[in-house]
């Protein structure tokens, strides 16, 4: 919303990220803990990445949006994850979700 209201944003590009990197395991391993589960990481050999075909790392600069609208973000990795994961133990929210249809 602090985009729209922006007019210094108008023609911008602007990334709207946590201004941090978490990897896919330590995501795991964090909906894990919060969950308090002990589900295995497995792996898919096939759905690995070719060597050179995208970027291993992404970091999100979200400076810019801060300096053109003064927004941060309200929510940390943890605390984000944790509303994620009581929307979905809810089985009302739960019975909307497609589980069975993998989407790309």
């Amino acid at each position: 919303m602090a985009l729209a209201r922006s007019d210094k944003t108008i023609g911008e590009t602007v990334n709207i990220g946590s201004n941090f990197e978490i990897s896919v395991g330590d995501t795991l391993n964090l909906i894990r803990e919060l969950m308090n589960s002990d589900v295995e990481f497995i792996t898919d050999e096939k759905r690995f990445r070719p060597e050179k075909s995208e970027v291993f790392r992404l970091w999100c600069d979200n400076s810019k949006i801060h300096v053109l609208t003064g927004f941060e973000p309200e929510y940390d990795i943890r605390s984000g994850l944790k509303a994620t994961v009581d929307w979905f133990t809810r089985p009302e929210n739960l019975a909307k979700y497609k589980a069975n249809i993998y989407n790309v």
